[in-house]
């Protein structure tokens, strides 16, 4: 078997493992609101709103890195 298959389907297996033991609603409070959600479902959507975040604010300071540079290139 190729190994990224098996690493994918080990991956794959741990997330259902973990889906399965986190699976009691929770509530989350947020200013005047008040939700019942899933475990899991809420790790995983502050996981996605980290990645988000860290990707955008990689993005940003990319842009400003590039920026730099092209206006050191221009005033030599």
């Amino acid at each position: 078997m190729n190994f990224k298959i098996a690493l994918f389907v080990a991956l794959v297996i741990l997330a259902l493992i973990f889906i399965l033991q986190n699976i009691v609603a929770v509530s989350v409070s947020f200013l005047f609101w008040d939700i019942y959600v899933s475990l899991a479902v809420l790790i995983f959507f502050c996981l996605l709103i980290g990645f988000g975040i860290g990707w955008f604010l990689n993005s940003y300071f990319s842009y400003k890195r590039n920026k730099k540079e092209v206006q050191n290139i221009i005033n030599k």
